[in-house]
């Protein structure tokens, strides 16, 4: 299954069913789920867990965790636990494993963002490699004939020139495990061109010829682009736009927090999209879902993260396997 430009018509899957069937083939990641001690995320990992696309391992307290698969209906048996006392522990007892090569990802439960990530970014014990963390929307946006990669809506509150690359190389590195081999990527701003009073641009004219010296591999890099010339094709023609990128962008790149996070809840709210999100740059892939997220966006996740997961693994194989 192909998960880049899709048909159209009746009976044409969803980019998140799309990207369902491509982690069919895949042997299930182990994941550690932190602090699931609500129904939600109890339900999330164990239907995750049934159709093969984790092998969950519960970190939290064991009577919470009973209590509320209990009160759920859920079963839980035979699933491995992790007994802690909270849900700073939990975070980091999953960052301990991820660590060990015992689990190859990430998932957050009944807990705060910046409680599991202030785990996962500790120098001493967390997950940091040499990238700057980012997370990465992959949005099914049902007027757009392919799935819309966003970053950084999430995380990087005013991305500076090297996080912003750092931003796009995991963007890219997602594409990649999504099956995108050479993703387009658009590099937001107000204009499409540059100007020397807004920053953005400046940016993206720097990301640009980083791309163009090999500082940044793997995709086609244009910007700035506004965002009605990065993905219509009419509007860049309008606006004599010759580029490989414009009007048929795979990757959004945003200017800064605010810009992202209202670009993806116009998307939910006013066109109906549905995403998966991942944060990358870590030693694995972390789920943010939310309690927010439908069942669909959570599964997409775990998608996601297993094709990550498996893409990290076989990355590392060959470099073990290379000549030194």
């Amino acid at each position: 299954m192909d998960f880049t430009e899709r048909g159209s018509g009746a009976g044409t899957p969803s980019q998140l069913d799309r990207l369902l069937g491509l982690a069919d083939a895949a042997a299930p990641a182990r994941t550690a789920v932190v602090h699931p001690v609500d129904a939600v995320s109890l339900e999330g990992a164990v239907e995750a867990a049934r159709i093969g696309l984790i092998e969950p391992v519960l970190i939290g307290p064991a009577g919470r965790i009973d209590k509320a698969a209990a009160a759920a209906g859920i079963d839980i048996a035979g699933i491995e636990r992790v007994d802690v006392e909270h849900s700073h522990a939990a975070a980091e007892a999953a960052c301990a494993l991820a660590r060990d090569g015992r689990v190859e990802a990430l998932m957050k439960g009944s807990l705060h963002t910046d409680e599991l990530l202030g785990a996962v970014v500790d120098r001493a014990k967390g997950l940091r490699t040499d990238r700057r963390m980012s997370h990465v929307f992959i949005m099914d946006v049902p007027t757009y004939p392919r799935p819309l990669f966003i970053s950084d809506a999430a995380i990087n509150i005013a991305p500076d020139l090297a996080t912003k690359a750092d931003i796009v190389r995991n963007a890219i590195d997602c594409a990649h495990a999504l099956g995108v081999p050479e993703p387009r990527v658009a590099v937001l701003a107000a204009v499409e061109t540059v100007h020397p009073n807004m920053p953005a641009t400046l940016d993206a004219a720097a990301l640009c010829k980083m791309a163009d010296r090999g500082q940044i591999e793997g995709a086609i890099i244009d910007g700035p682009l506004a965002f009605d010339n990065a993905v219509s094709p009419e509007a860049a023609e309008r606006k004599g736009i010759r580029s490989a990128v414009a009007g048929r962008a795979d990757i959004l790149i945003v200017p800064d927090i605010e810009a992202g996070n209202m670009m993806a809840k116009q998307l939910f709210y006013l066109a109906a999209a549905q995403s998966a999100g991942l944060v990358m740059g870590a030693r694995v892939p972390i789920m943010l879902t939310s309690r927010a997220d439908g069942r669909r966006s959570r599964l997409a996740s775990a998608a996601a993260a297993l094709l990550v997961a498996r893409r990290q693994k076989s990355m590392r194989a060959a470099k073990q396997d290379s000549p030194a």
